[in-house]
């Protein structure tokens, strides 16, 4: 099969990694050859996570810069900030909701205007789906499941060869009892948004 690349960051706390476990039951689910690899900085103190996960079937689930397919980034400066793992036929997600990754905080890197932030990224990739994720987990009464709206977006631009059942199955497994309703409720209301936004 087609292989596809799929790069996702986000700042610690945000659920990265509980998504990229969503994805890999999905695709064991699926029968979909998939690997992954991750980079923690510092998570827990706000630092980055990037996980890259490659479907079908590649010699290494290390993705190099300019190898994205598809890009998610649940913090808009840090999709910015990973924008060389894109090229001009990458698709990429991205909350537009601000949470200060440690690059900000400590000064090093000032926080840019997110509507020139858009630019940037739509002048260097094929399509840019931007909207505020936080707002849509709230609206789906957990506002820890930004995660999960990306994810039903990322889903719905049938970039990655996985199938929403499938991906809904995933989340019910995962994810803790108390939280799959609303898990459930993000994933919809972010496959609605990407259908939207861009």
């Amino acid at each position: 099969m087609k292989t596809t690349r799929l790069i996702i960051v986000a700042v610690g706390g945000q659920g990265n990694l509980l998504a990229s476990k969503v994805i890999g039951e999905a695709a064991l689910r699926s029968g979909v050859p998939v690997g992954m690899s991750e980079i923690h900085g510092m998570a827990q103190r706000g630092g980055v996570v990037e996980s890259a996960i490659v479907f079908g079937d590649a010699q290494s689930t290390i993705i190099a810069d300019g190898e994205a397919d598809v890009f998610v980034g649940f913090e808009p400066l840090e999709t910015l900030r990973a924008l060389n793992k894109c090229n001009a036929n990458t698709i990429v997600i991205t909350s537009l909701a601000p949470r200060s990754p440690s690059t900000a905080t400590t000064g090093s890197c000032p926080y840019p205007e997110l509507k020139k932030l858009q630019a940037i990224i739509r002048a260097k990739t094929a399509k840019l789906i931007a909207f505020d994720a936080a707002a849509l987990a709230a609206q789906a009464g957990n506002v820890l499941a930004v995660n999960m709206v990306l994810l039903g977006a990322l889903i719905q631009t049938g970039t990655i060869p996985l199938t929403v059942d499938n991906v809904k199955t995933a989340i019910a497994t995962i994810t803790k009892q108390a939280f799959v309703a609303s898990n459930l409720a993000a994933f919809e209301l972010g496959f609605y948004a990407a259908k939207t936004s861009g």
